[in-house]
């Protein structure tokens, strides 16, 4: 196996080895990326509408258990349906990325969830974060920017994450009937995380302003996303100089396309893709050839990745990054020869004893990061002693919980490593002393764990 094989499989996908059907080369990475997502219709996923009806009933209850205590059992059983139906989405989303040929299609989507980073921060959220990917990321992975940041921010996880929902326009109909008043977290998230970036030269003032614009977005249980006028903050807001005047949601629109055109956001993304993907420390030149795609061709994705994939820095072969815990346990699954139908025929409680609560443990839980701007990228972040400890009991633990023959460690070794492994390892696998040390040395292993 050439190394660059090994590096594109570790780099820009879930690891070794390669499932029937994956990428040999850059263009035909490019090529399935740029072809229809097959994988959704294997394992599927549920979108917002699909699980409305179930959010719909928890909030429902919620409310009745408060006016009525005896209803507090109905309100737990429907918290505990939903969690049945969140756990079978994260199980869904680590089946595409273990059956998934298009391993570079799962790493976008997960760079761009973390990117527009939504958390799940009591039950009744649960299901939210998934739908955002399934309704907002996934279909607009390949096309243009703008189109998936009007997506992600009208979504109704995001709506509720950033508090958007209580956001009233304190001149509007009913900001003025019921005292309520302007919530700024959606604004300056869109233009400190999702566009121009901190370092941008924006104050205070636009934030405000785009706060009072973006009024009116809501989330009715019954309906979904609405666009509420009686919220609506009159009159015309000016961000960055530009007036947005006209009512509904045409402003809105509008101006996130602006945003998602401005020269900071191409830099932004640019930078953030190359951090991602190559290095904790990027080259600039990748950077920006990675940005001039982005404004040359006003944020078509294709390019940009294609501008990021073309560039020999992408390549060079030295193993920067740290696998983030989500990385390392479906690479591990994939190296072991766990497949998505296995993983999913294997039930809720594996999943939870076996992905969950050790990801949690890790640091990384699939409920989603503490904040909206993700999860950090510093190998120092993932790689200390916490993180290792809790990566190496994986290793030596769960592999013989998982499958009742554990492979032989030095042919684990080859098929998850390839040319990566080093001679060292080899040595100290050979000399394991029982078949699931040397399995574990192998998944515990530096060049495993680094790519």
């Amino acid at each position: 196996m050439p190394a660059n094989l090994a590096t594109m499989a570790f780099r820009f996908g879930n690891g070794l080895p390669s499932p029937e059907g994956a990428a040999t080369d850059v263009a035909s990475m490019l090529a399935l990326l740029a072809g229809p997502d097959q994988i959704t219709a294997r394992h599927k996923g549920a979108g917002f509408a699909s699980v409305l009806p179930m959010l719909a009933k928890v909030e429902e209850t919620r409310l009745a258990q408060r006016q009525d205590p005896s209803q507090k059992p109905r309100y737990i059983a429907m918290l505990e349906t939903s969690d049945a139906a969140a756990i079978a989405g994260a199980q869904v989303t680590v089946a595409r990325a273990l059956d998934n040929p298009d391993g570079f299609r799962e790493r976008l989507i997960r760079f761009w969830a973390d990117h527009f980073s939504v958390s799940a921060r009591n039950r009744r959220e649960y299901l939210l974060p998934g739908t955002l990917i399934e309704d907002a990321i996934r279909p607009h992975l390949t096309g243009g920017f703008a189109d998936m940041l009007q997506a992600v921010t009208l979504h109704p996880a995001m709506l509720v994450f950033l508090d958007q929902v209580q956001s009233v326009g304190p001149a509007s109909t009913l900001g003025k009937r019921r005292d309520r008043g302007l919530n700024e977290n959606l604004a300056r998230e869109v233009m400190e995380l999702h566009t121009l970036g901190v370092e941008a030269a924006y104050g205070q003032q636009d934030v405000r302003q785009l706060a009072e614009l973006l009024t009116g977005l809501a989330l009715d249980w019954s309906k979904g996303f609405v666009f509420d006028p009686r919220r609506a903050e009159p009159g015309a807001e000016t961000v960055l100089g530009v007036s947005y005047g006209t009512d509904g949601l045409e402003p809105i629109t509008q101006v996130l396309s602006d945003l998602a055109m401005r020269p900071e956001t191409a830099g932004h993304i640019a930078r953030k893709l190359v951090v991602h993907f190559v290095s904790d420390s990027p080259d600039p030149a990748l950077v920006a050839n990675v940005r001039a795609a982005y404004l040359n061709t006003g944020g078509d994705l294709m390019a940009v990745y294609s501008a990021l994939l073309e560039h020999p820095a992408a390549w060079v072969d030295d193993a920067q990054k740290a696998r983030q815990p989500y990385d390392f346990i479906v690479s591990s699954l994939r190296a072991l020869g766990v497949t998505g139908d296995a993983l999913l025929g294997a039930g809720k409680r594996p999943f939870r004893r076996f992905v969950i609560s050790p990801l949690e443990a890790m640091g990384q839980s699939l409920r989603g990061p503490g904040g909206p701007d993700g999860w950090p990228e510093d190998v120092a972040d993932w790689i200390n002693p916490a993180g290792l400890a809790a990566r190496i009991n994986w290793a030596m633990d769960v592999p013989a919980r998982l499958i009742p023959d554990l492979p032989d460690p030095t042919a684990l070794a080859a098929r998850a490593l390839g040319p990566l492994a080093s001679d060292r390892l080899l040595w100290a696998v050979t000399r394991a002393e029982s078949v699931r040390e040397g399995v574990g040395l192998v998944l515990a292993s530096a060049e495993f764990n680094r790519r």
